[in-house]
C-alpha cells in the first residue's frame, strides 16, 4: 500500500494500482465519503462506464443481470453502492474492504480516474500527476536492472544442466486434456494450473495468475512463449509441447533462483 497527496488530501493506492475511492470522495465530503460514492454510482453514465469496463476486463462479469439493472438507471428510485455492485455483478473493478486497516472502497485506476473527473476536472488532473509521479519513483527505486539481469540469467540458461526445481510437474490428467488457449498451455507448464483454476483458488484477489508472478517467472514465461511458437511451427502436438515446456520451465527457474541467491549474497 502506497500513499500520495492530492491537493493535501491523502490517497491510498494498493500495489495492484487500485486507488481508494473513499479517500478521493473526501475531497467533497470529509465526514461521510460513502454517500459521495453512492451518488456517483446512481448515474446512468457511471453504470454504463462500469459495465463497459467489466465487459472488457472481467470474463466472469454477470452480463445478464447487468442488462436488467441498466434499464433502471436514470429513475429516481434507482440506487447503487459498491457492495451491491460487487455482489450483483461479480465485479473486479471495484473492491470493498472492511476492517481496522486499509478499509473502504478501492477501484482500478481507470475507474478511479473517472470518479475523480466526476468530482472535479482539476482534481482529476492533480491525481493523475501524483499517480504518475509515484509510478516513476517505483521504477527508479527498483532493485533490479531488468536488462542487465536478463543477460546474466539467459547466459546461465544456455550453459547449465540442472535438475527439476520449483515448477510443478504436470499430472497425467493435465497431459490428456487439450487446452483451449495457448496461454493456458503456458500457465500449466510454468504454474501448474490454468488461469481459471488460479481464480478459483484466489477468489479474494483481483487480476489474474500472471499479475502475481515474480520477475523470474515473467522472464521464464516470455522465453516459453518464444519456444512454444517454435514447437508449433515444428508440428508438435499440444501434449508433446506441454511436456517439453514444463521441462524447460523447471530448468530455467532453477537457474533463475540460483542466480538470484548469488546476487543477494553480493
Amino acid at each position: 500500500m502506497s500513499k500520495i497527496f492530492v491537493n493535501n488530501l491523502e490517497v491510498k493506492i494498493r500495489n495492484d494500482d487500485y486507488i481508494s475511492l473513499t479517500d478521493l470522495a473526501r475531497y467533497k465530503n470529509p465526514e461521510d465519503p460513502r454517500y459521495i460514492i453512492q451518488n456517483w454510482m446512481r448515474t446512468a453514465d457511471t453504470i454504463h462506464f462500469l459495465g463497459l469496463w467489466e465487459n472488457i476486463n472481467n470474463p466472469n462479469f454477470n452480463r445478464i443481470e447487468f442488462d436488467t439493472v441498466k434499464k433502471e438507471t436514470g429513475h429516481n428510485y434507482f440506487t447503487m453502492s459498491p457492495k451491491k455492485w460487487i455482489s450483483k455483478f461479480n465485479s473486479i473493478g471495484i473492491l470493498s474492504k472492511t476492517g481496522k486497516y486499509n478499509s473502504g472502497t478501492f477501484a482500478h485506476k481507470d475507474i478511479a480516474f473517472e470518479f475523480a473527473s466526476w468530482l472535479s476536472s482539476e482534481f482529476k488532473l492533480y491525481l493523475i500527476i501524483e499517480f504518475q509521479r509515484l509510478k516513476e519513483k517505483e521504477t527508479t527505486d527498483s532493485k533490479w536492472n531488468v536488462s542487465r539481469e536478463l543477460s546474466k540469467i539467459n547466459y546461465r540458461v544456455h550453459t547449465a544442466a540442472i535438475k527439476n526445481y520449483i515448477v510443478p510437474t504436470i499430472t497425467t490428467k493435465q497431459l490428456n486434456f487439450v487446452y483451449a488457449s495457448e496461454a493456458d498451455t503456458l500457465n500449466i507448464a510454468l504454474f501448474g494450473m490454468t488461469a481459471k483454476e488460479w481464480r478459483e483458488l484466489n477468489f479474494d484477489k483481483s487480476g489474474n495468475i500472471r499479475d502475481y508472478a515474480t520477475l523470474e517467472q515473467l522472464i521464464c514465461l516470455s522465453n516459453l512463449e518464444s519456444i512454444n511458437s517454435f514447437f508449433i511451427k515444428e508440428g508438435l502436438n499440444s501434449k508433446e509441447r506441454l511436456i517439453k515446456l514444463n521441462e524447460i520451465a523447471k530448468s530455467q527457474m532453477k537457474i533463475f533462483m540460483e542466480n538470484k541467491k548469488q546476487i543477494n549474497m553480493l
